[in-house]
């Protein structure tokens, strides 16, 4: 299996291009970028999100926002990543690890977003494999953990898509659009088969 291109000097610094997209931290300056994304799609979004607090695209909320990435990133606990379009720029989404767990664990949890103009192109399914090489093969995770509402039939059958595994079904497990919602409970391990990273 390919690895994905690295640039930085530590975790925190990488860079991950391949294919159509590029994964890279998200810095400051991609505020402005970012709330235009999230407002154009924020009817797309809000069904399978936290409810949005009422500042949620301000730039002193998206300031707050990376210095808590940065510090997950520093405690070594998480990563989060943009999703750029090579050919033009354009902000796509977001893609994260979160809540890693080292010693007997080896595991991390996904998350994702996408934009409503980008969704169903094929953008998420590169991502999600160019972040699960990172994981397995940069982190050495031995496990990652993604959930989804029963009634997401999109991100379902991209979970499955990339080999995950659906492995439970948990009760109220997150508060999402402002009530507690059960999710059905997926992961994949390091020794699963997962789709090719796009050339």
């Amino acid at each position: 299996m390919r690895l994905p291109v690295l640039r930085g000097k530590a975790p925190g610094d990488a860079v991950l291009r391949r294919g159509r997209i590029t994964l890279r931290p998200p810095k400051q300056g991609d505020w402005k970028l970012w709330a235009e994304v999230r407002e154009q799609s924020r009817d797309f979004l809000a069904p399978w999100e936290p409810t949005w607090p009422y500042d949620a695209l301000t730039r002193r909320a998206f300031r707050r926002r990376v210095r808590a990435y940065h510090q997950e990133i520093r405690q070594g606990s998480g990563f989060s990543f943009l999703i750029v379009r090579n050919s033009d720029g354009a902000l796509l989404g977001g893609v994260t690890l979160s809540n890693l767990r080292r010693g007997v664990a080896q595991a991390a949890s996904l998350g994702y977003w996408i934009g409503e103009p980008h969704a169903r192109q094929g953008y998420m399914s590169d991502a999600i494999a160019l972040v699960l090489d990172y994981a397995f093969e940069q982190l050495g995770m031995h496990r990652i953990e993604a959930a989804c509402l029963p009634h997401n039939d999109a991100s379902k059958s991209l979970l499955l898509k990339m080999g995950f595994s659906q492995e439970g079904y948990a009760r109220q497990y997150l508060r999402i659009n402002g009530s507690w919602q059960d999710h059905l409970l997926f992961a994949i391990l390091r020794s699963d088969p997962r789709p090719s990273l796009p050339v």
